[in-house]
């Protein structure tokens, strides 16, 4: 049986389904080309991350397909319903890149709070001539220490940054329309650890009372921050998406960030991908990163080995 990782996959996960007797192709088909490469070599597994969209086409004109799988954990790429009711298995990851998301929202929150996004532009242009402004400029820092996070989504991403805020003696508070309450552990390197009860909230007061904000939602019908939830915040409020483009109304956060609103913004993820606006790109107020939340050799290797397990255990233990 063949394996197209149109998007990539892990070493691990090839070893894994290689040992299983699967093909595994890594070639990079282009999406107009993907359908033809699917039926021209009977492939049985399609795996694809964010860039390789699966649609109805594909789904009714492959009929050697009998798994669409998705590295990570946004399915949006993919007309996941429409794959089920033709008898397709669907298949994600949903836990593998939890701690890497949260590791990169808390690289920008350290960003956004000590500037370091616009120094690290402004230092190689004046850092040998005007060391002393620069020093100034970004004289102003804060610490994250004793701040209150608010935490939109507290899914397996939303409670792994929790955790992070947890550890840094932050107070956390989380609004999420599908869970209640959730119990964080924290765990320490020497098998210590403790445990945290966090009730979530309704939006508004999470808005009201966040000194910084992250979002950890699925891509939604319209905004979950546009100008209203934006004048209901804090005054220099941070806000970092690492979740998905379009949760974000971007015009009314230039206009939040411009009028001192927004102190600064963290963005992984933007409304144009892959071609930002480019506002967004120039702003002094905002770090940015390509949309690379689970872009770690730990995810990806943990991510691959997943996909394999349930592949494996989809069409060779059944």
């Amino acid at each position: 049986m063949k394996v197209l990782a149109n998007d990539g996959i892990s070493k691990s996960g090839i070893k894994a389904l290689e040992k299983a007797g699967f093909e595994v192709i890594t070639t990079k088909v282009a999406q107009e080309q993907v359908e033809n490469y699917i039926n021209s070599h009977k492939v049985d597994v399609i795996l694809v991350r964010s860039a390789t969209k699966v649609r109805k086409d594909i789904i009714d004109n492959c009929p050697s397909l009998k798994i669409i799988g998705r590295g990570g954990v946004g399915m949006d790429n993919i007309d996941v319903d429409y794959a089920r009711s033709k008898g397709l298995h669907v298949i994600n990851t949903p836990a593998s890149s939890s701690e890497s998301v949260a590791e990169l929202v808390f690289a920008h929150l350290f960003s956004g709070v000590r500037f370091l996004h616009d120094s690290n532009r402004n230092m190689p242009l004046e850092g040998d001539t005007n060391f002393n402004g620069l020093k100034k400029a970004y004289a102003n820092g804060m610490e994250l220490r004793g701040k209150t996070l608010g935490i939109i989504g507290f899914g397996r991403i939303g409670q792994a940054v929790a955790k992070i805020a947890l550890g840094l003696g932050m107070k956390v508070i989380a609004s999420d329309k599908y869970v209640g309450e959730a119990v964080i552990r924290v765990d320490f390197y020497n098998g210590q650890f403790i445990n945290v009860d966090i009730a979530t909230e309704p939006l508004e007061d999470l808005l009201k009372h966040s000194d910084f904000i992250t979002l950890h939602v699925p891509s939604q019908d319209g905004y979950v921050i546009s100008r209203e939830e934006l004048k209901i915040m804090k005054e220099n409020v941070g806000i970092v998406n690492a979740a998905r483009g379009g949760v974000i109304d971007e015009v009314a956060l230039i206009e939040a960030l411009d009028e001192d609103k927004v102190l600064f913004a963290g963005l992984d993820v933007f409304e144009n991908e892959p071609t930002p606006e480019i506002r967004i790109l120039m702003h002094p107020k905002i770090s940015l990163t390509p949309h690379i939340g689970a872009a770690t050799d730990e995810a990806q290797d943990r991510i691959g080995t997943e996909l394999a397990e349930q592949i494996i255990s989809l069409l060779k233990n059944n």
